[in-house]
């Protein structure tokens, strides 16, 4: 535990710099995951090789690979320390991005992706974080992660078509190798944490996974980074066949878009974290589906994909920072981390099958089907969600995660 005196209901120096430096690592390893999202589909197509399928695993093959080895990651974190994981962690992230900036076809790219997935340090981040922060600071430390990834993607999406402009899908897959090393360097400053004394209770682990509370939060960022990666198959090409924007100026719509999503998106996060979890949970789903629906009717009209990309982003970005705070405070203590294993895994499944379904549907059937898909898929997601609508975070010492109606 930190050795720094504080109130119980303040985080102390030590809790500051270590959130602070961890969700540094967040960045640096987002940035480099995300800022080919919205350049590589345009990209890939045009390599030797490529097909929708292919395309589609380009995209989503990292997600596959970090959630084969996500678990095993953590739990040899658990053994051998969570430093010596971290750095082979990046390390292999590092190796996969110079493969994907020096391969010459699209089975190259998704050599490199994939072991950019390899690369499975979130669960082991996570773990370095309940490690060096008191249980009452817990989500306060959570927050400051969930707030970097989403300040983090959204600065990928217009960085990404920017420096594609300047240096190209090559050149970003190289910058990535260097923010790696970076990453690397940090993670190789991080203070070692104390060995935790509580007894491993494999059967309780498991017994939490089927919460109910907790299968819909995993239901959920299944389905939210499915979408995602799916929609960044047909977005860039939409963009660029469709509205005859060049790819070197997609940053022009992402920039504007997703500083709208960031402005929209903070209050209703601080409003979560003051207990109105339920309500705006569900109206960020709505948002995601109503989104979709309208990209329908998106091509050559400016003003409506504009819109529904904002609307988009912003639901977006509420889930993607809320949820995993929300997995922090509904899992008991001693099973945290198989909770927060079990969510990242779902995560990057939904990243996984969102590669192979976007591609290999925009190509039989257009965007036009992906984006009816994911409006049925919203529906059915608010519609299982729909028993936390009464779910409230009661802030304060020892806080907790209640609802009314999470049940079975």
């Amino acid at each position: 535990m930190p050795s720094t005196p504080a109130p119980p209901d303040r985080m102390n120096s030590a809790e500051r710099t270590a959130s602070l430096q961890i969700a540094s690592l967040y960045a640096l390893r987002m940035l480099g995951l995300f800022m080919v999202l919205p350049v590589l589909a345009l990209y890939a197509r045009g390599l030797p090789g490529a097909t929708p399928f292919k395309l589609g695993l380009a995209l989503g093959i990292y997600g596959l690979t970090q959630a084969l080895l996500q678990i095993p990651f953590g739990t040899l974190s658990d053994r051998f320390g969570r430093k010596p994981m971290l750095l082979i962690g990046l390390a292999l992230f590092g190796v996969g991005s110079l493969i994907a900036a020096l391969g010459q076809g699209i089975d190259t790219i998704i050599l490199g992706r994939a072991l950019q997935g390899a690369g499975a340090i979130s669960a082991v981040l996570s773990a370095l974080l309940a490690d060096l922060t008191r249980p009452s600071q817990r989500t306060k430390a959570m927050a400051i992660i969930g707030v970097t990834i989403g300040t983090s993607f959204s600065l990928s999406l217009f960085l990404g078509p920017l420096l594609d402009r300047v240096m190209g899908v090559r050149g970003i897959f190289l910058l990535t190798a260097l923010l790696t090393a970076i990453a690397l360097i940090g993670a190789w400053r991080l203070p070692l944490p104390p060995r935790s004394e509580a007894p491993h209770t494999e059967t309780a682990d498991w017994r939490h996974l089927i919460d109910p509370l907790l299968w819909r939060l995993n239901l959920g960022v299944f389905l939210l980074h499915l979408m995602l990666t799916a929609s960044f198959i047909a977005i860039p090409i939409l963009l660029h066949d469709q509205m005859g924007l060049a790819q070197g100026d997609h940053w022009k719509v992402y920039l504007p878009v997703m500083l709208a999503a960031f402005l929209a998106m903070a209050p209703l996060v601080m409003r979560t974290g003051r207990g109105s979890v339920g309500p705006i949970f569900l109206m960020s789903i709505v948002l995601l589906g109503c989104a979709q629906f309208g990209l329908l009717w998106a091509p050559h009209h400016w003003a409506v994909l504009l819109l529904m990309l904002w609307l988009f982003f912003t639901g977006f970005n509420v889930l993607e920072a809320s949820q995993p705070a929300l997995v922090s405070q509904a899992a008991p203590v001693h099973a945290k981390g198989a909770a927060l294993g079990v969510y990242s895994t779902a995560q990057f499944l939904g990243a996984f099958a969102g590669g192979v379904l976007g591609g290999t549907l925009a190509s039989r059937w257009g965007a036009s089907a992906l984006f009816e898909l994911h409006a049925l898929i919203c529906l059915a997601w608010l519609a299982l969600s729909w028993p936390l609508r009464h779910l409230s975070m009661q802030d304060g010492r020892g806080a907790t995660l209640t609802s009314q109606t999470a049940e079975t």
